[in-house]
């Protein structure tokens, strides 16, 4: 792996790790980070009480091809609805979520300063 991707793959576990760290002092239960089958990656799986979170984390370190939340596409979207449902029919869930809600956390972490996050609850 190059430097270029050993960077891309560290900046996008520092969001991970901060988004997390965000949700759970919010009150969420990280329940699975980087969950992984043939259809792809779910970054968090929270609980928040008795709704089941997908939570996307897209990580920039500039803007420059736009905001980390417009990566979020209508097609991603639905593939991450794909995944959650494949989530709940593989994982032993120890509680039946009275609700599914796909999140999406967008971290900036500019060249200067505190990393800028955005949080949007209940993408469709």
């Amino acid at each position: 792996m190059g430097s270029t991707a050993r960077r891309r793959v560290a900046v996008g576990r520092y969001g991970e790790q901060l988004a997390a760290r965000m949700l759970q002092a919010h009150g969420m239960t990280l329940l699975d980070s980087n969950w992984r089958c043939e259809l792809g990656e779910l970054d968090l799986v929270c609980r928040d009480v008795e709704v089941l979170v997908a939570v996307e984390v897209k990580t920039r370190a500039s803007e420059v091809f736009g905001s980390a939340l417009e990566a979020v596409t209508q097609a991603k979207a639905a593939r991450l609805r794909r995944l959650v449902a494949r989530y709940l029919a593989e994982a032993e869930l120890e509680w039946s979520p009275r609700e599914v809600r796909i999140d999406v956390i967008g971290v900036l972490i500019p060249t200067r300063g505190a990393p800028q996050v955005d949080y949007v609850r209940g993408v469709s």
